[in-house]
C-alpha cells in the first residue's frame, strides 16, 4: 500500500470514528438549528420541507445511522465469537468422545480375541 494510500485510509478510519458518535449527532443537530429561524421566518412551506430533509435529517441521522451500526457490528461480533467458542468446545467433546470410543473399540477387540482363544481351545478339548 502506498503512502498516500495508507495516509488517506488513516485519515478515512479516523473521520468515520470521529462522525460516528452521538456527540457528533449532537453537534450537528446544533449546527442545523441554527439555520431553523431563517427558515422558519420565511414561511415557505417548500423551504421548511427542505431544511428538514436536507438540513436536519440528512446532517443528523447520518451520525445516529452509524452509531446503529457499529451497535449492530459489536453485536454480530459478540455472537460470532459465542459461537466460535461453543464450536471449540464441542470439538473437544467430540474428541473426547472419540478418544473414548476408540479405548472401547480397543478392549471389545481384546475381548473377541479372548472368546476366540476360548472358543479354539474348547473345540481342541473335544
Amino acid at each position: 500500500m502506498s503512502k498516500a494510500a495508507s495516509f488517506n485510509r488513516k485519515l478515512a478510519e479516523k473521520i468515520t470514528s470521529g462522525v460516528s458518535t452521538m456527540w457528533c449527532a449532537y453537534g450537528f443537530a446544533a449546527l442545523a438549528l441554527i439555520s431553523l429561524p431563517a427558515a422558519l421566518k420565511t414561511g415557505d412551506l417548500v423551504v421548511i420541507v427542505a431544511w428538514i430533509a436536507q438540513t436536519f435529517l440528512q446532517l443528523v441521522l447520518l451520525s445516529i445511522i452509524m452509531v446503529g451500526q457499529n451497535a449492530a457490528s459489536e453485536a454480530v461480533a459478540q455472537k460470532i465469537d459465542e459461537t466460535h467458542t461453543a464450536s471449540l468446545g464441542e470439538f473437544e467433546l467430540a474428541k473426547e468422545a472419540q478418544m473414548i470410543a476408540k479405548e472401547e473399540l480397543k478392549e471389545l477387540k481384546e475381548i473377541a480375541n479372548e472368546i476366540h482363544t476360548i472358543l479354539r481351545d474348547v473345540e481342541r478339548k473335544k
